[in-house]
């Protein structure tokens, strides 16, 4: 099979592991970052994400010369807008050359086109590396890719390598995270994520986009628990799974376990027995009392810590149930994490969801493998507590526009006008969004199938108010629309979606 002579700012297609080839540029990598050793490989940043990989040489090829054969394969909505960002960047590159040719160059550049060295294991000097995007060129310097050099390269005879993502070093990811602040702010944490320092002290880490790029993820060698396989749950367990965690499962329905039993989680009898048989134990529950019972009650998880044994709550609950289970866990010498995460069933099935987390940040940090698998993106925010007062604060945001959206579709009936319209109007207003338009378009379906409970977001509400309250601040938005929510319960709503606050209205 011929060489493949690829340099710094080539258009490509990486393939990372069993996921779909996506299309990236080869960029200089961060002077502090050391190429894996190993196989000869490039530094790719990939179109429609924020995230970077080491790629192995074969596993990339031209992007120009195989993209109609890459776009047959894949028809993804996220795939598509990724082609779509490299055709932009494919017209802006023509255009500043159009008008470089117009201007002239008085200096005489001459086009080389000498590849770029592919640094081998023993090459530590990254820093020789630079982006021909940001200099001029020289005869002694790689050019950056033009459209017309696109076509090099071989047209066919190349098949992709299949391996093990979970053995092959080279397929650790380098995530930088979306900020204004360069990138010399960014400080290495365990794992090789980088992680940002902002102004408030919290912490943002930027998670792999689970389409394309979590095949990248090296899975933590720790035991891994997980009680609660409800809506969020199930999608988190499935996820972790997928990525290689070694995962016990509970739940208070036992039937729940036997899927994921089936892809390969463990059985644990209690919520003892899991958290003391696994390193790390995640609980997702419904409300603070079940996150009470889960810890304190019978056979429950405080009975099966030691020191050393890592617990990580998931369930949004009030920070003071927080502060509680963080006390009793610690007094028996194990380390607290909340963790409650932003989302949705879908968006936990895809791997997309927002964690918060707050406590012991030793605990985030090695939690990193898991975050990856499950999410986005995660936040550190702080001491315990501080997760669970800001997940209130945004459910309490989403509820109150989820409620909004559901009096303007019925004035809208009532006053004689089309809610078709009026999605399609606010649709293509600053306000539009996946949520709304996915939201309102099942309304006008009437299905109401749960995503995220209205019980649920009814209840955030409340704890909401609470904290309001003890704070003496007014919530007056999310009063009103919690009495929306409770009178949607009244009506047999409960375990609907939140977008079942419609009927609240029509009754």
């Amino acid at each position: 099979m011929a060489t493949v002579h690829l340099r710094i700012g080539d258009l490509v297609w990486g393939k990372l592991g069993r996921y779909p080839p996506w299309p990236g540029k080869i960029v200089s990598p961060p002077k502090d970052l050391k190429k894996p050793r190993g196989k000869k490989c490039h530094f790719v940043k990939f179109f429609g994400t924020e995230d970077h990989a080491w790629i192995k040489v074969e596993q990339l090829k031209p992007y120009y010369v195989h993209k109609e054969e890459m776009i047959k394969i894949n028809k993804g909505k996220r795939f598509q807008q990724a082609v779509d960002a490299v055709e932009d960047f494919l017209k802006k590159a023509k255009g500043k050359e159009q008008n470089s040719d117009g201007k002239g160059d008085s200096k005489g550049r001459k086009t080389s086109n000498k590849p770029l060295k592919i640094l081998e294991e023993d090459d530590e000097d990254l820093s020789a590396l630079k982006d021909t995007s940001e200099k001029d060129l020289t005869d002694s310097d790689p050019e950056s890719s033009t459209i017309e050099r696109l076509g090099a390269g071989p047209g066919s005879g190349f098949k992709w390598e299949s391996s093990s993502v979970k053995d092959d070093p080279h397929f650790h990811h380098f995530l930088l995270s979306q900020s204004e602040k360069p990138a010399s702010s960014m400080e290495p944490i365990s794992k090789r994520l980088k992680i940002i320092e902002e102004d408030t002290g919290s912490t943002s880490i930027q998670a792999a986009d689970s389409t394309a790029i979590n095949g990248s993820i090296t899975p933590t060698d720790k035991r891994i628990g997980f009680l609660g396989l409800g809506l969020m749950g199930s999608g988190i367990v499935s996820n972790l799974l997928k990525m290689g965690h070694v995962v016990t499962v509970w739940n208070r329905t036992a039937e729940k376990c036997d899927l994921f039993i089936q892809e390969g989680a463990r059985l644990g009898r209690t919520p003892a027995e899991v958290a003391s048989t696994c390193d790390i134990t995640f609980s997702c529950v419904s409300d603070p009392k079940a996150a009470r019972d889960l810890v304190l009650g019978p056979s429950g998880v405080l009975q099966g810590i030691r020191p050393g044994k890592c617990y990580i709550e998931m369930s949004t609950v009030d920070p003071e149930t927080i502060t509680e289970l963080s006390q009793v866990i610690t007094s028996r010498g194990g380390r607290f994490l909340e963790a409650p995460v932003a989302g949705s069933q879908q968006l936990s099935n895809d791997g997309m969801l927002v964690i918060l987390a707050a406590g012991d940040r030793t605990v985030y940090e090695d939690c990193s493998s898991c975050f990856q698998a499950m999410g986005k993106t995660s936040f550190f925010l702080g001491e315990a507590g501080n997760a669970a007062r800001m997940m209130l604060i945004l459910n309490m945001v989403q509820g109150s526009f989820m409620a909004t959206i559901a009096e303007g579709l019925t004035l809208a009936q009532a006053t004689g006008q089309s809610q078709q319209t009026f999605l399609d109007i606010l649709c293509q207003g600053q306000m539009a969004s996946t949520f709304v338009d996915q939201k309102c378009q099942n309304i006008l379906q009437g299905n109401f199938k749960p995503d995220y409970y209205l019980k649920h977001i009814q209840k955030d509400l409340r704890l909401a108010i609470s904290m309001g309250d003890m704070a003496n601040h007014p919530t007056p938005m999310a009063a009103a629309a919690n009495e929306v929510y409770k009178r949607a319960k009244a009506l047999d709503q409960s375990d609907n979606d939140i977008s079942a606050v419609y009927r609240a209205y029509i009754h």
